[in-house]
């Protein structure tokens, strides 16, 4: 489980990083001083406790980003008034923290907290259920090295075979999680499976190769990292 604080002051930051580490501490704590700061790390976050006025891109601004990005992170504002009610309903926020901060208080909405973030990660783990051929097949995630499209069609290379589907990798992108990255526009990768990579190529543990765009070459490093750091390990072909 990892959290993040994002406030540009830091005894809050520091305070609420203590709160959270008394409820949970196996739990990992980012802080960010800024909004711009936390969306250009890119880092997979569970939890976002968020400042409203923040200097530069204020609290708002920055949700509607992460909401703009497909993010399902569960997002609670930290604010002195709740003025912006209606704006943080917009950005699907799951909570306000009034400032200054009653560890009661907190405990209470931590607590919910976690136990949605629970449900997100379960739902992550669920089988996915794919059109084959007039079939439908219920497939893992953790079974698909990659997914490409070709020719208007898309293929899903598993640990065993390849399955020819019906789907968009744009739509298909969001159901198959954080933890697979598009690493060009034909294709998705499994971040699990990755032995090595190069600037315009990625070497997967069973030998084979997909096309990594040079453009992304520099948020695909950064994606992969945090993706190393936060618990992702390689996974051993079948």
């Amino acid at each position: 489980m990892t959290a993040a604080v994002c406030d540009d002051e830091k005894i809050l930051c520091e305070q609420i990083e203590q709160l959270i580490k008394k409820m949970a501490p196996d739990c990992r704590v980012l802080r960010f001083s800024s909004g711009e700061a936390f969306l250009q790390a890119k880092a997979p976050v569970d939890i976002l406790f968020l400042d409203i006025r923040l200097g530069g891109m204020d609290g708002i601004e920055t949700a509607k980003a992460l909401r703009a990005q497909n993010s399902d992170m569960i997002l609670i504002f930290l604010t002195g008034c709740r003025e912006y009610a209606l704006e943080a309903f917009d950005v699907s926020a799951f909570h306000y923290l009034l400032k200054p901060v009653e560890e009661q208080k907190f405990q209470d909405i931590f607590t919910k907290a976690l136990a949605e973030a629970g449900k997100k990660n379960q739902k992550e783990n669920e089988r996915l259920l794919l059109k084959c051929r007039g079939r439908h097949i219920s497939l893992s995630r953790n079974d698909i090295l990659y997914v490409e499209s070709q020719n208007r069609k898309v293929y899903v290379h598993t640990n065993r075979d390849v399955l020819e589907i019906r789907a968009d990798l744009k739509d298909l992108e969001p159901k198959l999680g954080p933890s697979f990255y598009r690493c060009h526009k034909g294709y998705l990768v499994h971040m699990g499976y990755i032995a090595e990579y190069e600037k315009d190529q990625i070497l997967l543990t069973n030998g084979e190769n997909v096309y990594l765009s040079r453009r992304k070459y520099q948020d695909f490093v950064k994606t992969y990292m945090n993706y190393l750091r936060n618990g992702g390990i390689l996974l051993d072909p079948v």
